[in-house]
């Protein structure tokens, strides 16, 4: 037996996967299948879930009101559907931010002496080394009307002999992307320097023989051969970025509520699992249609041909 698994390559990879396909299964598929059935269930008057099935969760997420039948004057809410674009349009604008920061920090690492190289790299992975939720703490500290920020710009105007208002700046959806792009840009660095780092110098010498300039060079070699880890970035920030509810919680005060935050008290304030289980399913479709469409646009982290 031991000699036919030996020389069967397809079962030999079966039994290498199995650990993760049990892994997979237990902690992935179940789970999910188990909030499907709970989200088309009905919500019991002490928070349990009913299971029987019913589309009014997902009818009540989509903003239309079962209380047309009884003479309602209008049959859409739109908070629900205003908070799934709010988290939407949040996601991409903290992903483009970080992709415009990221990328020159990324190429600079990446042309740098290798001795240079560990230290940028370094210094760019010391913050993963604190909590998550001090990181977000710690913005607080910056952004409050009493906060380093507000003292500078106040010292600053001083000096210069001009009236100077402390900047409402904490609790605004300004404060929710800067700590979403403070706390994702580690994410896109690394797999953009990556790839940048992967670059072969000798394209760039026949890219100058041939009389590209800097920009020709950077569209026509660099941006191409880089677009892989822009890839693999955008879903390790977009995907995240979708379903987090800690730094809107802390940075916006509990008063810009993404759909992470909608999921999060319905389990745990509204006792309402069905419903948040209905917006978890919403919440990962519109992850998998964006994403999918990003990745048949651009690929899926493989190598780009130069044209």
């Amino acid at each position: 037996m031991l000699k036919r698994l030996r020389e069967n390559k397809s079962a030999q990879g079966t039994l290498l996967a199995l650990p993760t396909i049990i892994w997979m299964m237990g902690l992935l598929i179940i789970p999910l299948i188990l909030t499907a059935v709970v989200s088309v269930g009905k919500r019991s008057p002490d928070g349990n879930v009913i299971y029987a099935f019913s589309l009014d969760n997902y009818i009540r997420l989509i903003g239309y009101s079962t209380d047309c039948a009884n003479g309602q004057a209008s049959c859409f809410d739109p908070l629900y559907v205003s908070i799934l674009g709010r988290s939407l349009s949040l996601a991409f604008n903290t992903t483009v931010l970080v992709i415009l920061l990221a990328y020159p920090l990324a190429y600079f690492i990446a042309r740098a002496q290798p001795k240079q190289r560990n230290s940028y790299l370094f210094l760019v992975l010391i913050p993963l080394w604190t909590n998550f939720v001090i990181r977000v703490y710690a913005w607080m500290i910056l952004l409050r009307q009493e906060g380093v920020i507000n003292i500078a710009l106040g010292a600053i105007a001083r000096f210069l002999h001009i009236p100077f208002q402390p900047l409402d700046m904490l609790y605004t959806p300004g404060a929710v992307l800067v700590g979403m792009v403070y706390e994702f840009l580690p994410f896109m660095i690394l797999p953009i320097y990556t790839s940048l780092e992967k670059i072969d110098n000798s394209l760039y010498e026949a890219a100058a023989d041939l009389g590209a300039n800097a920009v020709k060079t950077f569209t026509r070699v660099t941006l191409p051969l880089s677009m892989p880890g822009v890839v693999a970035g955008t879903i390790l920030v977009f995907i995240p970025v979708m379903g987090t509810f800690i730094v809107s919680d802390i940075l916006g005060g509990r008063q810009v509520i993404l759909v992470g935050n909608l999921i999060q008290r319905q389990f745990l304030d509204a006792r309402d699992p069905t419903f948040g289980s209905a917006a978890s399913l919403i919440l990962m479709v519109m992850t998998l249609i964006v994403t999918y469409f990003y990745t048949r646009k651009f690929g899926f982290g493989e190598e780009i041909v130069v044209a």
